[in-house]
């Protein structure tokens, strides 16, 4: 049985993705809801790459939108389990964008999502461990 470090590096998810202009805002950037989506979505494949359970989330803490992200260019989204509960864990996921022909790489929004495992009936269950 692995242990739980072992279980965190090995749901530790990365999702790339091109940005076109078809999910800009009228200021030239992603849609920040468009960016939430993505994360949420790297969160709960995280989180169930760690437990294999189902998993909803409860909410999200403090997303810091560091720098726009414009069309054109490529980004990661990038999952890591940092805190498990009984119930619940909380999912770290940052977005790095990357400009296409060139090894620059920056850090452009984080943000912190608690999942939480439910069974059949959606309520609360524990998270195998």
């Amino acid at each position: 049985m692995p242990t739980i470090d072992e279980r965190i590096a090995n749901s530790t998810t990365r999702i790339a993705k091109l940005v076109f202009p078809g999910q800009l805002t009228h200021h030239d950037f992603l849609f920040g809801g468009t960016a939430l989506q993505w994360m949420d979505e790297a969160a709960i494949i995280t989180g169930t790459r760690f437990c294999r359970q189902r998993l909803v989330t409860a909410s999200l803490d403090r997303i810091d939108f560091e720098k726009g992200i414009p069309a054109g260019i490529l980004i990661e989204l990038v999952g890591k389990v940092i805190k498990v509960g009984n119930t619940s864990m909380q999912v770290q996921i940052d977005i790095y964008i990357e400009q296409l022909y060139s090894e620059e790489r920056e850090l452009a929004i984080q943000g912190k999502f608690t999942l939480v495992a439910v069974d059949e009936e959606r309520r609360p269950t524990p998270i195998d461990r």
